[in-house]
């Protein structure tokens, strides 16, 4: 349910509706618009009578949420959400150029990319330390060392990194990560996702390979449920029966999920594709679309990566996509 308040509301009535809303065990999520205030209710709302609130001065409207997911519904937040990430944001207008490897090899390849990616743009440093897998005999990770090596090249560029967990036995490792990454295969590990929103740091959540939009964003709202608001969504492709691309890249996802939630959306054409021929044309495609960044696999020597070597690009290739990327804000998008 959402409560939206008149104009300049009564401070004596609004808090007075506020208790009164509290007392019934009702989470208040307040919303604070230029011409409107809106407070979204979570919780068993049929104790609320609507009659009795709309007849309320200072109450415009109230209007019950058919949608499953309450925290993460733009009905909700009508305002786009910007989350801010040490020295760099993301959302609201605020677009994101996230960049590295799909794993984290050695110091001097990750430190050497971190520089290049930086110096072409990039506004945050992707890398795997822990590597979910389809084989098991294939490389996993260096796990905990692999996040040393990301701090390393932090501290050498100042790029704010981005990781995946992959269990929750990994949770204090991450307590230097800047954003902790969930992959499409624990989109729906719940209990990852209820631990996770007790944290204070922002959250990339991945769309799983088969997994709706409407799932997505159930996911989010386990993450947000806990106290965690800065969710970042991740489209990266979804499995269908075409085998010219390791997945499908849902573009439609961006304009849906821009109508559905508040929360930023960043695309990821690395994983969608599979082949980093087709990367630069899908950043441009999802730019256009309007999302609010990528994340893209990028590797000083593709051919000798030691885990996504065939989908990953250059740093040159990177500057020029960048480029592209800004053009297309500024020209097409008027950003």
């Amino acid at each position: 349910m959402i409560i939206v308040l008149k104009s300049n509301p009564n401070p004596e009535q609004y808090e007075q509706l506020k208790k009164w809303l509290e007392d019934k065990g009702l989470d208040i999520h307040k919303t604070q618009g230029i011409h409107s205030t809106i407070l979204g209710l979570v919780g068993d709302t049929s104790k609320v009578d609507i009659d009795l609130v709309s007849a309320m001065e200072i109450v415009d409207t109230v209007k019950r949420i058919q949608e499953p997911y309450k925290a993460a519904n733009r009905k909700f937040h009508p305002l786009d959400t910007e989350i801010t990430v040490e020295n760099t944001k993301i959302g609201a207008g605020h677009f994101a150029m996230i960049a590295g490897p799909c794993s984290v090899e050695t110091e001097e390849q990750i430190i050497g990319i971190a520089k290049a990616v930086k110096a072409a743009g990039a506004t945050m440093l992707r890398g795997g330390a822990f590597k979910p897998r389809t084989s098991p005999y294939a490389f996993q990770g260096l796990g905990g060392d692999g996040i040393k090596l990301l701090l390393e090249a932090k501290k050498e560029t100042g790029l704010p990194i981005v990781t995946e967990i992959m269990d929750l036995s990994q949770l204090d490792l991450f307590e230097e990560v800047d954003v902790i990454q969930v992959g499409a295969r624990n989109m729906q590990n719940f209990q990852l996702l209820k631990e996770l929103g007790h944290t204070k740091k922002p959250i990339l959540l991945k769309r799983g390979l088969s997994s709706t939009i409407q799932e997505l964003l159930m996911s989010a709202e386990y993450i947000m449920a806990g106290g965690n608001e800065d969710v970042i969504l991740c489209e990266r492709g979804i499995r269908t029966f075409e085998t010219a691309t390791r997945n499908t890249l849902d573009i439609s996802a961006v304009p849906v999920l821009k109508e559905k939630t508040h929360l930023p959306i960043v695309i990821d054409p690395s994983h969608s594709t599979g082949y980093s021929k087709y990367v630069k044309s899908m950043c441009y495609a999802s730019t256009a679309a309007g999302a609010d960044g990528l994340i893209i696999e990028v590797h000083n020597d593709p051919a000798k990566a030691w885990c996504d070597g065939q989908q990953s690009i250059t740093p040159a290739a990177f500057e020029e996509i960048n480029r592209g990327v800004q053009l297309i804000r500024e020209d097409v998008l008027k950003l």
